[in-house]
């Protein structure tokens, strides 16, 4: 085709003979030319691999382990958002969402999805962000709470690898620590404290030494500390006049992707993986230290990490003795 026959357009040029023919110039095989009546001149292309996508990390990441694998999200905030996206990033193969409240105006500034879904379900939301940028991951959206609809997420807890729950309340947080106890599937909770100046992660293993939340809980009060779980009732923005919630959604956004970090290194541990052996089970970050707390929270130093060992079962526990 002239030039001079048509008005500007794309041609593309392949010579499977060049590279070999001409190795000292590195003639690439295929180049695409930007053509006008009077030149043409080269313009970069990139060639989709056939092994485009995560067959691309084979070698050097556990690919088909965690393909294979699922893990249940409770809550899809702006923690779970985040730990939604690195879950997927890191090629877990299905994630289940669970979470029945919608998208408001008021989140978008920490959650990871944009105003364009404010209304719509977080679960719904997210999932089709999911869709977009990782598709190789299958997603489930349940818009349920996981407290009273027990029946329905009991039986999924048993086709999981671990269940990783973001939700700020107290109820929901000891509720999933009891049926991921009972369902003997680890779990992984993930929140901020200190209105947002402290992350914490917490794993909870389905273990006879490991004890669970509340366990974990009484253990820490035992030896002096504040028990930090009925202030996450509090919603962000609802904190006292002296000590509002600030957190921000960058570190929001970090203690999702720690969490997803916890969660894969748990499921890829079970799997024999020693390099993703965590150096404990309860791990406590600085995003914005504050004086004042007892220990094991008292950083002072904004990005110290602490790792604790776990704790065991209190005498009569509910939910760790066997039924």
């Amino acid at each position: 085709m002239s030039p001079s026959a048509v008005e500007d357009y794309v041609a593309l040029t392949v010579s499977a003979e060049a590279p070999a023919e001409f190795p000292d110039i590195n003639i690439p095989e295929m180049v695409a030319w930007y053509v006008t009546p009077a030149a043409a001149r080269p313009v970069a292309i990139d060639v989709v691999s056939a092994e485009y996508g995560f067959p691309q990390l084979t070698g050097h990441w556990p690919v088909a382990h965690l393909e294979e694998k699922s893990v249940m999200l409770v809550r899809v905030g702006s923690i779970g958002g985040a730990a939604a996206h690195a879950l997927a990033s890191y090629g877990v193969g299905r994630i289940v969402l669970v979470d029945p409240d919608r998208l408001l105006s008021h989140n978008v500034v920490r959650h990871v999805s944009s105003v364009k879904h404010v209304g719509r379900l977080k679960v719904d939301a997210v999932k089709q962000e999911l869709a977009e940028a990782w598709p190789a991951t299958h997603v489930d959206a349940l818009p349920v709470d996981v407290i009273a609809p027990a029946h329905l997420i009991r039986p999924r807890l048993r086709d999981v690898g671990v269940v990783l729950c973001t939700a700020d309340g107290v109820a929901a947080r000891r509720v999933v620590s009891h049926l991921a106890r009972r369902a003997r599937t680890d779990a992984v909770l993930a929140c901020v404290l200190q209105d947002g100046a402290v992350g914490e992660i917490i794993r909870l293993r389905p273990w006879a030494d490991h004890g669970c939340l509340t366990c974990r809980r009484e253990a820490l009060v035992a030896r002096g500390a504040v028990d930090p779980e009925p202030a996450l009732d509090l919603g962000y923005g609802t904190g006292t006049a002296h000590r509002p919630m600030t957190a921000v959604g960058g570190d929001l956004h970090l203690v999702g992707q720690m969490a997803a970090k916890a969660a894969v290194a748990t499921v890829l541990e079970r799997k024999g993986h020693s390099d993703q052996k965590l150096p404990g089970e309860h791990a406590i970050f600085g995003l914005r230290p504050t004086l004042g707390w007892t220990p094991p929270f008292d950083l002072n130093r904004n990005g110290d990490i602490r790792w604790l060992p776990h704790s065991p079962p209190r005498p009569g526990c509910p939910t760790c003795e066997e039924p």
